[in-house]
């Protein structure tokens, strides 16, 4: 009886923290279907800038505009407090330095060495490959090229957060600063995984895994020589997720109620790309790469359409994104699991060995630090999906998918417009 008794508390907690989840206008899936007003929410700016309120054209009424400024005092000391990744002017002079340090070292020292090619530009080329172009090989040099990308995605981030998409959302009729905030940051979303699925598949095409095919993921193996678009979309996506991550765990912005579960998530997808790349096992990379980016395109324009109170629209997007996200996510990851499983006995008997000199690391235990951070992958995406359905379902019987206009707006409208 006790153990029965156990039971149904486990059964009733795991319910009513799905329950809660569904019911959090600050979790990250969830979130921007909930019906009602959010009560707590983070921007996508840790720093609220003032917003600047003018008449519109309707007699009495009020638009709330924006106001994107930054807050920031000297360059040093946005490097010290790691302000640079939330102010776009201290990134821009950062990322600006060894552009002007390359460029003078050229003019005044032409025919050396430049070391700050390795910030800017990929490096370690080896030869060129059969289908034209170059190839190229890992090096300690690429650390530097990551770090420095760093600092471009977070200019990229807050000046197009900032200073397009904020400003972009009253045009479309958001007023309300929390779904400003919001919009902007799916606009950036959009923005970056389109040119990065775009990349992603480009690169596919030109490789030999192209389209899917498991078994050229291990039968090449060791893929140490990459062709310099492989070498420079592998980087730069390492780049993104490292910028990412900084803004998780250094809580440069307001934690969101699914903090863990998000750190979770970029941890494993960190932990994917570093291995694949220093282990030479890039086309697998690509193939997961492309699977998370064009599933988050249809995830961003959900949100979007449903911050626009389109709700036809956005139930057909909605609808797309999870026939896209069944088959990303899931059919096609459960095949590179599969793959994995079955395909790694492909590679070559001279490359199962552990020689990192000689660029092979696969020795038989490999099999499961290919399989463990991909399983986990899956379980993060299974957990997801069953969000994912909920909402629809939800959408389907109790027409719940598209947000509400919140009592807590018009409330605030009255007020405004009885102080002017």
């Amino acid at each position: 009886m006790a153990s029965a008794a156990a039971a149904r508390r486990r059964s009733n907690s795991v319910k009513d923290a799905i329950e809660r989840i569904e019911a959090d206008s600050t979790h990250h899936l969830a979130g921007p279907f909930v019906d009602g007003s959010p009560t707590d929410t983070s921007p996508s700016t840790p720093v609220r800038p003032p917003l600047t309120r003018k008449r519109s054209r309707r007699k009495g009424s009020l638009a709330v505009l924006p106001n994107p400024v930054a807050v920031t005092t000297t360059l040093w000391s946005d490097i010290v407090t790691l302000n640079w990744t939330r102010v776009p002017s201290s990134a821009f002079t950062l990322l600006c330095i060894p552009i002007v340090l390359w460029f003078n070292w050229q003019l005044f020292t032409p025919g050396t060495t430049n070391p700050f090619k390795y910030m800017l530009f990929i490096q370690y080329r080896v030869g060129d490959s059969e289908k034209g172009g170059s190839l190229y090989r890992k090096g300690y040099g690429d650390i530097v090229f990551l770090l420095y990308y760093v600092i471009v995605f977070s200019f990229l981030r807050q000046f197009l957060t900032l200073h397009v998409f904020r400003p972009l959302a009253p045009q479309f009729g958001i007023r309300k600063q929390r779904t400003v905030d919001r919009f902007a940051e799916q606009g950036y979303a959009i923005f970056y995984f389109t040119i990065s699925g775009t990349l992603g598949l480009l690169a596919m095409h030109a490789s030999d895994s192209w389209y899917y095919k498991g078994e050229t993921f291990f039968n090449d193996y060791p893929y140490w020589r990459m062709a310099g678009f492989m070498k420079t979309y592998y980087l730069l996506q390492f780049s993104y997720w490292l910028q990412q991550f900084l803004v998780l765990v250094l809580r440069l912005e307001k934690p969101r109620k699914d903090f863990q579960e998000l750190v979770a998530h970029h941890i494993v997808t960190l932990w994917l790309i570093g291995w694949s790349y220093l282990i030479n096992l890039t086309p697998i990379g690509n193939a997961v790469f492309i699977t998370m980016d064009i599933s988050d395109i249809f995830l961003s324009y959900a949100k979007v359409f449903n911050y626009l109170k389109m709700e036809m629209i956005g139930n057909i997007v909605f609808g797309i994104f999870v026939l896209v996200w069944t088959y990303m996510r899931h059919y096609l990851n459960l095949y590179i699991l599969y793959s994995v499983y079955y395909d790694f006995d492909l590679i070559p008997q001279w490359a199962r060995r552990w020689s990192p000199e000689e660029g092979v690391w696969m020795v038989s235990w490999m099999r499961w630090q290919i399989f463990g951070p991909l399983f986990l992958l899956q379980l993060l995406n299974v957990f997801w999906y069953f969000l994912i359905l909920r909402i629809g379902y939800r959408a389907l019987t109790k027409k719940e998918l598209a947000d509400e206009r919140s009592d807590d707006e018009d409330d605030d409208e009255e007020d405004n417009e009885k102080e002017d």
